[in-house]
């Protein structure tokens, strides 16, 4: 997993100890994600929604974590063309290499490090593709695309595509050194991460070596999740296990503990994640996220009617690499 890493991580800011008044989060649940096929037939594993819903993840809706894999040549599948309304996508790349085009002018390549941040807002259509490089030559893979809602009041606003270099995050250590964390949106200990949020959350890629901990600040007032890329460890106050796949939802406190397993053939791997909940409707189909019926038929009768946008002509045939 290459991502974004550092030779020397304790010439990074480091996050300090939690003072000892401070408040652990405990876990409240566990979610083991479940897998299934998306796009063009790629398998990914799911950890909400399913048994967590996406009232339950507020402000977060969807999250899906691809690989890591490896692809033979001409073996690689992405997402065609498809619309989206009334959130937003953030793809974070890990291994290899992902096309994106949009039909408000967005889009580029990311590769090993990057995030892409999509606002649906209003509408938009948009395809996520290995590039042809990827496609002929095959490799490894490894992303996570997660999906953050927006409040009614943003619902409607204008579409807009920012794309988040690997050299543009936070980089991050914890107060021995340990660990290193990724912070992609949103603040750590005072530190701000590069992604311009329309909800407030906090993003981050935390690497632990074995029997590493890290206790990092955490906005009282956001959720908070940790999700397993890869590895073994615990998580809060109470170091509940956790493995690659596993979600654990935390309760509330001020700051969210993670420990790396203390004879760990591989780092552990974590995404922290958490935000203001909106604490309003939800109404979901397929690639719109609204707050009602009306609404989401809306949104079905403007795609049919090209109010979305309109793929370009010269994107219309499937691409051929050979």
């Amino acid at each position: 997993m290459p991502a974004v890493t550092v030779d020397n991580p304790l010439t990074l800011p480091r996050i300090p100890r939690p003072t000892d008044g401070s408040s652990a989060r405990r876990v409240s649940g566990i979610v083991t994600a479940h897998r299934q096929l998306e796009g063009a037939g790629f398998e990914v594993r799911r950890p909400f929604p399913g048994r967590l819903s996406m009232r339950d993840a507020d402000p977060f809706l969807f999250m899906d974590h691809l690989g890591p894999q490896y692809y033979d040549p001409g073996a690689a599948t992405g997402a065609p063309w498809h619309p989206h309304r009334g959130f937003e996508t953030v793809t974070y790349l890990m291994d290899g290499e992902i096309a994106h085009h949009d039909t408000n002018g967005g889009g580029g390549v990311i590769g090993e490090g990057d995030t892409q941040w999509m606002t649906a807002g209003s509408g938009i259509l948009h395809d996520e593709l290995p590039t042809e490089r990827m496609y002929k030559a095959g490799g490894r893979m490894h992303a996570v695309q997660l999906w953050v809602n927006l409040p009614a009041a943003l619902k409607m606003t204008r579409p807009r595509y920012q794309s988040i270099t690997g050299d543009a995050l936070r980089m991050l250590t914890s107060d021995d050194g340990g660990a290193l964390v990724r912070l992609i949106a949103g603040d750590l200990a005072g530190h701000v991460g590069p992604g311009v949020t329309h909800t407030p959350i906090t993003y981050a890629h935390t690497s632990l070596a074995a029997d590493a901990r890290l206790s990092t600040p955490w906005n009282p007032a956001y959720s908070a999740m940790a999700y397993v890329l890869t590895g073994h460890g615990s998580v809060g106050a109470e170091e509940r296990p956790l493995s690659a796949g596993q979600l654990a939802v935390l309760g509330p406190g001020d700051h969210v503990t993670l420990r790396a397993a203390r004879k760990a053939p591989e780092a552990f791997e974590v995404l922290l994640l958490g935000g203001l909940p909106i604490r309003e409707p939800i109404a979901h189909y397929g690639p719109f996220v609204m707050n009602s019926r009306k609404e989401i038929l809306q949104a079905v009768e403007d795609f049919e009617k090209g109010k979305l946008g309109r793929v370009p002509a010269d994107q219309l045939a499937p691409r051929n690499f050979a």
